[in-house]
């Protein structure tokens, strides 16, 4: 795809769609499209990695492995999300892995000292870009005050009603529907529990006609079922 092409496309997301000519320059955005094959790392153990990317197109697995060489996930980046150094810090990947999930992926990379020149001379886009990464940190936080503070049903619970308040799927006949890019596994990986754990608790919302769950897709069949999990 010509670049001016990739430009266009870009410009579809909300932090980058008011960029100007001159900001594609100081970004050398042309030299910034990479496409990363289903299952190659973007980067691997990355001490002295200082970049920001951004997914365009696909699904990044964002993972390190542990001391009984156990591949362990710690998010799935999804289109329009950023990854890497994100908080604009240097050195402080330590043993995170990004790797190209489900299929190929488009991304945009960025060093540092380019973003950062940039985000000097935009304070519109600084302030969108600081709202995503603080959106970013909560969604983490969160994650952990999840794991000391909940039992695994309203971890799994409060994960998919996540799924849902992020307004990424559409209203079918069968319910809110959103492209499934997580297996069971997966789920539990960023949940903190095990696979048979999950798959008997989605067993049991199924049964419940909260949710309907295959590989294609998830659809939520009872919102307001789920929401009332949730508060409970």
């Amino acid at each position: 795809m010509p670049v001016e092409d990739k430009m266009l496309l870009l410009r579809n997301y909300d932090l980058w769609c008011n960029l100007k000519d001159e900001d594609y320059d100081t970004l050398k955005i042309e030299h910034r499209f990479i496409e990363v094959p289903k299952g190659q790392y973007i980067y691997f153990e990355a001490y002295n990695h200082n970049k920001v990317y951004f997914l365009k197109e696909g699904y990044i697995k964002i993972g390190y492995i542990d001391q009984d060489g156990k591949e362990k996930i710690k998010e799935i980046i999804r289109q329009g999300e950023l990854f890497g150094q994100f908080s604009l810090e240097r050195d402080n990947l330590h043993g995170e892995f990004a790797q190209a999930y489900k299929n190929d992926v488009s991304i945009c990379a960025f060093t540092i000292e380019d973003f950062e020149k940039l985000l000097k001379n935009r304070p519109d886009l600084a302030l969108k870009y600081s709202k995503q990464v603080g959106a970013k940190l909560r969604n983490i936080e969160n994650r952990l005050i999840n794991l000391l503070n909940k039992d695994v049903k309203a971890r799994l619970v409060d994960f998919l009603w996540q799924l849902v308040a992020q307004d990424l799927g559409e209203n079918t006949t069968e319910g809110f529907c959103i492209p499934n890019y997580l297996t069971h596994e997966d789920i539990a990986n960023l949940i903190g529990s095990s696979r048979q754990t999950v798959t008997t608790m989605i067993n049991e919302l199924e049964e419940e006609k909260i949710l309907s769950y295959n590989r294609q897709k998830i659809c939520f069949l009872d919102v307001k079922k789920l929401q009332k999990l949730v508060s409970d």
